[in-house]
């Protein structure tokens, strides 16, 4: 499980480069940040229902930012 998790960081530090390399450095830090975080907990050799309970604890909360983010900050039509 704890392979996963270095997974994770990797393809979270593939969207950094790319983001970095886009000119949208906002995110390319919270992409940082989550690669940093997963390649952390990689390492932390927890058993495999902890690795469970973050990644499920991981997801609510990207659930809840995405949701709060989509309904309070985003604005419809952007871009055009």
């Amino acid at each position: 499980m704890d392979r996963m998790f270095r997974v994770l960081a990797f393809w979270t530090g593939m969207f950094t480069i790319m983001f970095y390399v886009g000119d949208m450095y906002n995110t390319a830090v919270l992409f940082l940040v989550q690669t940093a975080f997963f390649l952390t907990l990689s390492y932390l050799k927890l058993s495999e229902r902890m690795y469970m309970y973050l990644f499920g604890a991981y997801l609510t909360v990207f659930m809840i930012g995405f949701t709060w983010y989509t309904e309070f900050i985003l604005v419809p039509g952007f871009g055009h």
